[in-house]
């Protein structure tokens, strides 16, 4: 099992809860997600990043299969590359 994680900081302005929809979307959409967790940010720091999205994949071969996925490219992507300012992510196996 793989465990795909990215956190969001969204661009000055932004919808957190349009995003956060955005990204639930996947649930049902995307066959490779085997579960989907979407958490936001309440602490607000210098730090922080305002929406963490943590995705359980079966292997890498799925991996590869769901950063192409159709719906995860042309509505999530497209949707989170219009609004965030910054992520960072860490894939690693479970």
């Amino acid at each position: 099992m793989i465990k795909h994680i990215v956190c969001f900081k969204l661009k000055e302005g932004e919808s957190v809860d349009k995003a956060i929809e955005v990204l639930k979307s996947m649930e049902g959409n995307v066959p490779s997600a085997l579960k989907i967790e979407v958490g936001k940010d309440f602490l607000h720091s210098a730090r922080s990043y305002d929406i963490i999205l943590q995705v359980t994949i079966e292997n890498r071969e799925m991996l590869d299969v769901y950063q192409n996925d159709e719906y995860h490219c042309g509505v999530v992507k497209k949707h989170m590359h219009a609004v965030v300012a910054s992520s960072v992510a860490v894939d690693y196996d479970l």
